[in-house]
C-alpha cells in the first residue's frame, strides 16, 4: 500500500511562491499517474495538476501559467511549484498516486496553503 506525505504548505502573501512536495513510500510510483487536488472551505475537492508516468502534464485553467507540476522518480516524489499566488488559491492541497485503477488511488493527508496579506 502506497503512502503519501505532503509538505511545504504555509502562509504566503499574494504574489508569493511556495513549493509543495509529496513523498511516496511503500511502493515504487514511477509507473503511477500522480497529481494534486485542493479543497477550499465550503468547496468540493478539485484537480489542480496531474503528471503521467511519462511526464505529460495537465492543469486546471485557474492555475495554468502559474503552477508547475514535476516528479523525481529516483526520489519517489512529486512537486507542485506555485508562483504568483492569489488569495483564491487558499486551500488544503492533497497529493495522490494512481496506478491506473481509481479504486487503488492513494491520497496524502493534505497540506494547508494560505494566501493572505
Amino acid at each position: 500500500q502506497v503512502q503519501l506525505v505532503e509538505s511545504g504548505g504555509g502562509l504566503v502573501q499574494p504574489g508569493g511562491s511556495l513549493r509543495l512536495s509529496c513523498v511516496a513510500s511503500g511502493g515504487i510510483v514511477s509507473a503511477y499517474t500522480m497529481g494534486w487536488h485542493r479543497q477550499a472551505p465550503g468547496n468540493q475537492r478539485g484537480l489542480v495538476a496531474v503528471i503521467s508516468s511519462g511526464g505529460f502534464t495537465n492543469y486546471a485553467d485557474s492555475v495554468k501559467g502559474r503552477f508547475t507540476i514535476s516528479r523525481d522518480n529516483a526520489k519517489n516524489t512529486v512537486y507542485l511549484q506555485m508562483n504568483s499566488l492569489k488569495p483564491e488559491d487558499t486551500a488544503v492541497y492533497y497529493c495522490y498516486a494512481d496506478p491506473g485503477d481509481y479504486r487503488l488511488r492513494a491520497w496524502g493527508q493534505g497540506t494547508l496553503v494560505t494566501v493572505s496579506s
